[in-house]
């Protein structure tokens, strides 16, 4: 017996010792990676740097990261670097194969993303990549500029919103009284069906006239790229990236497709209107310049993926959230129901006038993109040595805007896990306290049009129809998008034939 014991405590002391040892080794590492990339600064600025933690060579953060948001708490990664440094706003990683400053607080958020002539653009190289090289996402402060001032009237100009309303209205009560019909006998993946019909919307704006098989092969490509673009840049079969590299070539060989249709038609008769790319073809600069072709198809990559993906989803936990919440549902409804006594009734669908009356509605929507962040961290990349509250950001390296830590901040929203749309009361939020479209002049050019087609839908919604979802308890996936892992598998329930129509 006593040699048993003496046995189990030889063990206990190797195990201890081997821990030690690869704590150690794991120190050292750390330490040394760190000291890599912040070797060639006097003691000074090194002083300045923000306190956090490079990780391992290669891996840096991101092993945490991925660890965190796919363990269902995405919270969980910030932090850890709260708890470990205190709330500063601001800490020091590696993340994406880069030196990086992470970014939490909501004055830090705003220096940056108003700084255009500190901060360029920084998304990583994968993402770049997969989005395009000519897109707004890349481009320098110059092109972003000129060409953001094409595109914008017609994406959120009043008369393109009066235009594209009509679309949307009409394609939402005709797709919800499809759904309440299908779900009679089996339920709808909600999610799913929900992107399908703002892709359509999206796509019907941007390229009208697409025939039915461009369209679900651009479905279908835009679903492998949206699994890439946060994904670690590894090109092997079986990994999202690749699969998402292989998704941007069958995008491109579509939209060059369609592109070549429209040049060889141009100066034809068309049984349509002018769409988004016909005035991509068209335009101008002031030296008489046309867009290339690689230009009009990054920046139409860059349009229809962020047109359908978020629109979808806000509109999808918005719909859940409302039915979660009775008494909130209650007021949305009891709005939507008064504004629809309003309408004349030789009035045809919607007008920009009604979606204008819909105030708790837009709260509901604003403490929805709160709530989920759709869109929960940003790229910058310093140009030249900076100070943010006190803190030295270095030429060079990479800023990382976490819009999720502002957006679930207890300091900045009280009690920040509960879903309340009326904190939207009152005067709007404080700049760089509410990111969900960014900030600046690269602020998301489709806000308006994205928060028109979410509300068009509850609109309808609300005032016909219920949901009853299959697994009301599903777990929820963090990556790409937050998202329940059935695609909120549901019955769409018609309660009212007064839909408006």
């Amino acid at each position: 017996m006593g040699e048993l014991r003496e046995g189990v405590w030889v063990w206990f002391w190797w195990a201890a010792a081997a821990m030690a040892g690869l704590a150690a080794v794991d120190w050292a590492v750390r330490r040394g990676h760190g000291w890599w990339w912040t070797k060639g600064m006097d003691a000074g600025r090194k002083g300045r740097l923000p306190a956090g933690d490079m990780g391992w060579p290669l891996v840096g953060g991101m092993w945490a990261f991925l660890r965190a948001f796919k363990s269902g708490d995405p919270d969980a990664f910030i932090n850890s670097f709260h708890h470990r440094f205190g709330r500063a706003g601001l800490y020091r990683a590696f993340m994406f194969s880069s030196p990086t400053i992470l970014v939490t607080s909501p004055d830090a958020c705003k220096q940056v993303l108003m700084d255009d002539a500190t901060f360029c653009t920084g998304w990583p190289k994968a993402t770049v990549t997969l989005i395009g090289a000519r897109s707004f996402i890349s481009m320098p402060e110059e092109e972003h500029r000129r060409l953001r001032k094409l595109t914008a009237a017609p994406i959120n100009g009043f008369d393109a919103l009066s235009a594209y309303l009509a679309f949307i209205d009409a394609t939402v009560v005709s797709t919800l009284r499809r759904w309440s019909s299908e779900t009679k006998t089996k339920p709808i993946e909600f999610l799913t069906e929900l992107r399908r019909m703002t892709f359509r919307i999206i796509v019907q704006i941007f390229m009208s006239g697409a025939g039915e098989a461009t369209m679900e092969e651009l479905e279908r490509s835009y679903t492998d790229l949206n699994y890439g673009m946060r994904a670690m840049a590894i090109d092997l079969p079986g990994f999202a990236y690749h699969r998402a590299l292989r998704a941007r070539g069958r995008l491109v060989a579509a939209l060059q497709g369609v592109l070549d249709e429209r040049r060889a038609a141009a100066g034809k008769k068309m049984n349509r209107g002018v769409d988004m790319m016909d005035r991509l073809i068209e335009v101008e600069d002031e030296q008489g310049r046309r867009l290339e072709d690689e230009e009009i198809i990054d920046v139409l990559v860059m349009y229809l993926n962020a047109g359908h993906e978020s629109s979808a989803h806000i509109t999808m936990w918005a719909t859940v959230f409302l039915q979660e919440n009775p008494d909130i549902l209650a007021k949305a409804k009891a709005e939507q129901e008064e504004i629809m006594r309003s309408i004349p009734p030789t009035q045809k669908g919607l007008t920009l006038r009604d979606f204008r009356k819909m105030e708790y509605l837009s709260q509901v929507v604003d403490e929805t993109l709160r709530f989920v962040n759709i869109s929960f961290v940003s790229f910058r990349q310093a140009t030249r040595d900076v100070f943010v509250n006190g803190y030295l950001v270095p030429k060079g390296w990479k800023v990382q805007l976490w819009y999720r830590s502002v957006h679930m901040d207890p300091q900045v929203y009280p009690d920040p896990k509960k879903f309340n749309p009326s904190r939207w009361e009152g005067p709007p939020p404080r700049a760089g306290t509410f990111l969900p479209f960014g900030l600046g002049s690269r602020l998301c050019p489709g806000n308006d049009l994205a928060k028109l087609e979410i509300s068009v839908f509850l609109h309808h919604f609300l005032v016909g129809y219920r949901l009853e979802r299959e697994n009301p308890n599903c777990r929820v996936r963090y990556l790409p998008h937050p998202r329940p892992v059935d695609n909120c598998l549901a019955k769409i329930i018609r309660v009212s034939s007064d839909d408006g129509y």
